[in-house]
């Protein structure tokens, strides 16, 4: 275990000289960062004024060694546009991000689970051909589309007019397929104060509502994988020696397909979602432009409007530590999923 997790040091080293370099290399293409500050009118003294005294004057690799230098003491230096750390501006926008993350996570959790045994267990049902029809219709479907569909549906609401409002049945159908909206799809609303930069929307239901909306459309990047990876498994388990074994012994369906057969798809699961977990905050990019959800992903674009670059290092270098860190729990709970998982040693 101990040399696993310092592998995985090395690696996350690796990783963030790479992220590092990447987003200095890309730096030239984002624009000139005094004109953005100064503006279009400023004389060529200010300019080069400024220019000096951000160290924009000097080669580049002489910009990175003072940039590396400073970010092992965990300074990126300070945003251009707010005037203040870059690292403190990222730490007042992540908590957003990081819980609309947590929430489509859960959604996903609660949803895929279910949805994946039923289809299992009831494969050749309508429902469960609908749903795996719906499933495979998801994956296709872009984040931001199903955005907008949210929006529309439960936000702006939809009148149906199908049929004819002059009579009873068809004026009742018509407001049985309607949908008022009303459901708000823009900002944050008011979230609670924990603690620090940390607000939550967690701690009241006025922000569960603003919530909701936003979770469920990045959730819908994740479930239908989930859906159709647990289907798929649990075909595989349900076929296996051990469960006809249970099933002869009389044990009851729901302790066969929950604990025995569900537990041992588990390890394919928990790959999944730890890749996805990381793709879910690449995701929170679209996400949180549709509803102007004020997070670090909304931050970010904005940063690149604004050639910020000092804010963009920093958030490829949280992101990338978040994706290091992530991958490694999945690791270890591989290890607490199936003892016979070995950290310490690669397999050739």
């Amino acid at each position: 275990m101990i040399m696993f997790l310092i592998r995985r040091l090395c690696q996350a080293l690796a990783v963030m000289f790479v992220i590092s370099v990447i987003g200095f290399a890309i730096q030239g293409g984002l624009g000139d960062p005094v004109q953005q500050m100064l503006g279009p009118t400023a004389s060529e003294a200010e300019s080069a004024t400024l220019r000096h005294s951000l160290g924009l004057d000097q080669p580049l690799w002489a910009q990175y060694l003072h940039f590396a230098g400073n970010a092992v003491r965990l300074n990126f230096g300070n945003s251009y546009f707010f005037h203040e750390p870059a690292l403190s501006v990222i730490a007042r926008y992540l908590p957003a991000t990081l819980e609309l993350v947590a929430a489509s996570a859960l959604l996903t959790l609660v949803l895929s689970v279910p949805i994946g045994v039923f289809c299992a267990i009831r494969p050749r049902s309508w429902p469960s051909k609908a749903l795996m029809g719906l499933s495979a219709l998801g994956i296709s479907v872009p984040v931001f589309l199903s955005a907008m569909v949210l929006i529309q549906l439960f936000s702006i609401g939809v009148q149906v007019t199908l049929f004819p409002a002059d009579t009873q049945w068809g004026d009742w159908l018509n407001q049985l397929l309607s949908i008022e909206g009303g459901m708000p799809a823009y900002g944050r609303g008011n979230p609670v104060h924990v603690w620090g930069v940390w607000y939550t929307n967690f701690a009241s239901l006025q922000g569960l509502v603003y919530l909701l909306l936003p979770a469920l459309s990045l959730a819908f990047v994740m479930l239908p994988l989930f859906v159709r990876l647990i289907h798929a498994e649990m075909l595989d388990v349900l076929e296996s020696d051990y469960v006809k074994y249970a099933k002869a012994r009389g044990l009851r369906p729901s302790r066969i397909y929950f604990l025995h057969a569900l537990k041992n798809t588990l390890l394919p699961v928990v790959t999944l979602g730890g890749v996805q977990i990381g793709t879910l905050v690449a995701y929170t990019l679209l996400t949180e432009t549709v509803f102007q959800w004020p997070g670090a992903g909304l931050m970010f674009l904005d940063a690149i409007e604004r050639a910020d670059m000092p804010l963009i290092v920093a958030y490829l270098m949280v992101i990338g530590l978040m994706f290091v860190v992530t991958n490694t729990l999945v690791d270890l709970v591989y290890r607490l999923l199936n003892p016979r998982v070995i950290l310490t040693r690669s397999v050739a």
